[in-house]
């Protein structure tokens, strides 16, 4: 019988012979908090009165709070580079950019188990590693071990069929996909993507895809490692480190979901569920005063190219702030180099340091009362950037510039 991607990592790691509904304990390969799970997670670490099995590949990060916008969170931070200094762990610091960006840039590779007290550590799944997120005391626990039990989840296969038409994205995918099966309509689940419309994506594009797995419930959101992630992977430097990994063509699924996305249409998740969804045409007129680009589900290149190809030669409305926040300070840097930081400053845009900013609600970008938000990351739940008397739309970076322009939520297919 056939495997799927999830039981075939599962098998390697655990030199088992992994099946839905099996424990296994399986070797990790990459280990990382951030600054707003870490300081529990490295204290329920402390108490284990253990070393850190492997430093080189345990990973702390300055992003969600970065830079600190108070006391508290300041003296989290040093506690976080403290525990680095005593014991060797690698320190990602404030500006260098968001945990799971920075996973993706330069540590995940295919087959590879993952763990990140984040629940969007489920964003490198994108390139065939089994990546999930972990409560503090099961981190701290593999931090000092190197492996850690899992239950093998079941599959759900998502098969995208057809060609991408014009305006719509990976974000519109992901949204259309948790409106249709809810919030926890893949708990414990592993999504498994594939098919032709799955094939023609960027690694970029499939990012954003797993990294809203979770938003369905997912443990894992998987996608097959093939030549988009060969050339990623070369892209970034470690090329040697790809392997092909594919589900076995007579694997065993919970259930198959099939997509045809020359049928889908520029979507938007509505307050205060993301799976309150509805396409974009039915909210013309909707008011927004801050627009959000950014963050681990959509601050990559090539959605702040997509915004500038939109935004350039345009102002933004005058009533509708626009932040923009890359994901890492490599994308900064290439923005800056291909002009599209510019451009959009140009039209209006305030761009902030690589990292979560407004994201979580903690600084750079909380929302007034009454205000609304159309944003490029992956929550909307009451209070989630900082004010629950204030209202969270999620789209796509198109969607987002052209909504910049007009001040009320747009169609982006009208400027493209």
């Amino acid at each position: 019988m056939g495997q799927t991607l999830a039981e075939k990592i599962l098998s390697a790691k655990s030199d088992t012979e992994a099946r839905a509904g099996h424990i296994v304990v399986a070797q990790v390969d990459l280990i990382f908090v951030q600054d707003s799970t870490g300081p529990l997670t490295l204290r329920q670490f402390n108490n284990t009165n253990l070393a850190v099995h492997n430093p080189k590949k345990t990973l702390l990060f300055l992003d969600h709070s970065a830079p600190s916008p108070d006391q508290e969170l300041s003296n989290d931070h040093i506690f976080l580079r403290k525990f680095a200094k005593e014991t060797g762990v690698v320190l990602s610091d404030i500006g260098d950019g968001v945990c799971h960006q920075l996973v993706a840039e330069s540590w995940a590779n295919p087959g590879d188990i993952i763990l990140g007290a984040d629940s969007h550590t489920v964003t490198t799944s994108a390139l065939g590693a089994f990546a999930t997120g972990m409560g503090s005391t099961d981190i701290a626990v593999a931090m000092a071990l190197g492996k850690t039990w899992l239950r093998v989840p079941e599959t759900i296969k998502v098969l995208v069929r057809g060609h991408w038409p014009k305006g719509v994205y990976g974000k519109d995918l992901i949204l259309h996909l948790i409106g249709k099966i809810r919030a926890d309509g893949a708990t414990y689940k592993s999504l498994e993507f594939g098919g032709e419309g799955i094939s023609a994506l960027s690694m970029s594009e499939r990012l954003t895809i797993a990294n809203m797995a979770v938003e369905a419930g997912a443990k894992v959101g998987l996608f097959p490692s093939d030549k988009a992630t060969q050339s990623y992977l070369r892209e970034q430097g470690r090329g040697e480190r790809y392997i092909p990994l594919a589900p076995d063509h007579n694997a065993t699924y919970e259930n198959i979901i099939e997509v045809d996305v020359s049928r889908l249409e520029p979507t938007v998740a509505k307050p205060h569920t993301v799976d309150n969804t509805t396409l974009v045409q039915e909210l013309k007129g909707v008011g927004i005063e801050q627009v959000f680009i950014g963050t681990c589900t959509n601050g990559r290149l090539e959605d702040i190219a997509v915004a500038t190809s939109i935004l350039a030669g345009k102002k933004r409305h005058p009533r509708t702030r626009v932040i923009v926040a890359p994901a890492s300070q490599k994308i900064l840097l290439a923005a800056l180099a291909k002009g599209y930081i510019s451009s959009l400053v140009e039209s209006g845009a305030t761009i902030v340091p690589p990292g979560c900013a407004a994201c979580l609600g903690v600084h750079q970008g909380v929302l007034g009362n009454g205000e609304a938000c159309l944003s490029t990351s992956n929550r909307n739940f009451k209070g989630r950037m900082g004010n629950p008397e204030a209202f969270i739309y999620l789209a796509s970076p198109a969607t987002a510039a052209a909504t910049a322009i007009r001040g009320e939520i747009t169609d982006p297919r009208e400027f493209l």
